[in-house]
């Protein structure tokens, strides 16, 4: 499949009057064809059964880098799939997506893909410590989007706990930061991780919970019981 049939695909489920709606929600300067997501889902599964993995990492490649905004989310869609047989090849490109992002609807989705792989090898978890550092907010915050998985488990082994704990350590160097975005993407991991280690999310928020912005506090805390 080339890019121009993806895009005539993709074209093809555009809603009349649904890009400049999306256009203004998603706060997006790139060009909107008008797509909804189930279509979106739809097509990228009929593809992923479709191609091999060479051609579907070729694909997903040329989809990015057309940088319309449906064809980046169907990039990502295309390789979000927990058992990828050799994936380095599509780990080094979604790799290669994070300092691009720019848009969370976007980005949600890149670090849904990106998130199978840290499963499928955590030791990955090396190269994601090292957006915690960067200048470009969007990757910081894709550290802990990508990494949700880890505050969703139960009964972890000690090496996940071991792993949770590092992802929190993150977190907490995250408080500080004003940025709505980031504040949010905190309060988002804290409230995944209330639902299965409710007094460890208390113990986050006892130590920094004063430093957060009052609505993230509030979030991290909303499955809570008496907070």
């Amino acid at each position: 499949m080339t890019l121009d049939d993806a895009l005539a695909s993709l074209k093809a489920q555009a809603e009349p009057g649904r890009a400049a709606q999306m256009a203004a929600y998603h706060k997006q300067t790139r060009e909107i064809l008008g797509v909804p997501n189930p279509a979106t889902n739809d097509l990228t599964k009929t593809w992923r059964q479709a191609l091999p993995l060479d051609e579907r990492v070729n694909l997903a490649r040329a989809l990015w880098e057309s940088d319309i905004f449906e064809a980046r989310i169907a990039a990502a869609k295309l390789l979000t799939q927990a058992r990828i047989k050799e994936d380095a090849a599509a780990w080094d490109l979604m790799q290669s997506w994070v300092p691009d992002f720019d848009s969370w609807a976007i980005a949600d989705h890149a670090c849904s893909a990106i998130s199978k792989r840290l499963q499928a090898a955590p030791e990955r978890l090396d190269t994601v410590e090292a957006w915690t550092q960067s200048d470009h907010m969007w990757s910081r915050r894709a550290a802990l989007v990508a990494t949700l998985p880890w505050a969703k488990m139960n009964n972890l082994k000690p090496a996940d706990q071991e792993r949770r704990e590092r992802i929190l350590g993150w977190a907490a160097a995250y408080v500080p930061d004003r940025n709505w975005f980031m504040q949010k993407a905190v309060a988002w991991w804290l409230r995944d991780l209330s639902k299965h280690d409710a007094e460890r999310t208390r113990a986050f928020l006892a130590e920094h919970g004063t430093v957060m912005k009052a609505f993230a506090r509030k979030e991290a805390a909303k499955y809570l019981k008496d907070s």
